[in-house]
């Protein structure tokens, strides 16, 4: 569309065109950012779940697979059922619990004030990380000897290699979260007059800490994971004992129902941290 306007002397201007409407992105970029709606993104959530389970009930119903190496979904339920029962699953659940909260509570209390530091203080990456990169490619597997050196079979090992699992790789993904904040935020507040302590608590600590959170959900799965190869070695309680016990006796049944119910918690760990950090950073959405 042009639009034309006269002159003096009554000539005519040439046309001026008006700026058209931008038109809508190609079909290929709207995928890349096009959100779902609330109910189809529930239906693919339960998609997700049931579809692995059916394919697990069709397979040990069709017998394509001897019962000894994948037994069906109703005989884990019972097995689960059976030890929750005898209550076996309860103590080896709150035993295994009791680690993480321990190992991976310890590792978050020192890794975020050093990873915090690292990304806020000039000396401090220079100074760590170096040490920290190398330590975290040294599989946490295996210092097991070596803890059991020092520590011993009991508690204080096991507590040790799941600090050891996950202390190193949490300290640098908070050091990248902090490290994100952007600079302009960090001059406007410098401008406005605010220290360094103010800055660092009111400005870099809430702008950081979601991304905090999310490196927490990401570590946690690793820890479940430690946790389980220390119940492995010298144990007497504990979800990865229970599975060893369960190895001897071919009892796959029970390993499976153990898997499950790891899995099932390691999930709800994940929701509850997706919640909180949700709470605590909804500017960051």
């Amino acid at each position: 569309m042009v639009t034309t306007s006269s002159t003096q002397g009554g000539a005519v201007a040439p046309p001026t065109a008006v700026p058209r409407p931008s038109a809508a992105p190609p079909a290929r970029v709207r995928l890349l950012t096009t959100t779902v709606p609330a109910r189809t993104a529930w239906i693919l959530r339960a998609v997700s779940i049931l579809g692995p389970l059916a394919a697990w009930w069709a397979l040990s119903a069709a017998g394509a697979v001897d019962p000894a190496f994948l037994p069906s979904p109703a005989a884990v339920w019972t097995a689960g059922i059976d030890m929750a029962r005898s209550g076996e699953l309860p103590s080896d659940l709150l035993a295994s619990l009791g680690r993480i909260g321990a190992g991976f509570g310890l590792a978050v209390l020192i890794s975020v004030p050093v990873g915090f530091a690292m990304g806020t203080l000039g000396w401090a990456q220079p100074l760590l990380e170096p040490a920290i990169g190398i330590l975290r490619y040294l599989p946490a597997s295996a210092f097991i000897p070596l803890l059991i050196i020092w520590l011993g079979i009991g508690e204080p090992s096991k507590i040790a290699l799941l600090v050891l699992g996950v202390v190193f790789f949490n300290t640098l993904m908070t050091a990248d979260a902090v490290r994100q904040v952007p600079h302009r935020l960090l001059e406007v507040s410098a401008t406005l007059g605010a220290g360094r302590w103010r800055v660092a608590t009111h400005v870099v600590l809430p702008h950081a800490l979601p991304g905090v959170i999310d490196a927490m959900r990401v570590n946690a799965a690793a820890a479940w994971n430690f946790v389980v190869v220390a119940e492995l070695v010298a144990a007497t309680s504990g979800l990865g004992y229970r599975i060893t016990r369960a190895q001897r006796f071919l009892q796959t049944d029970r390993i499976f129902a153990i898997l499950v119910l790891i899995g099932v918690i390691g999930l709800t760990i994940d929701v509850a941290l997706r919640l909180l950090r949700g709470r605590v950073g909804r500017w960051a959405r």
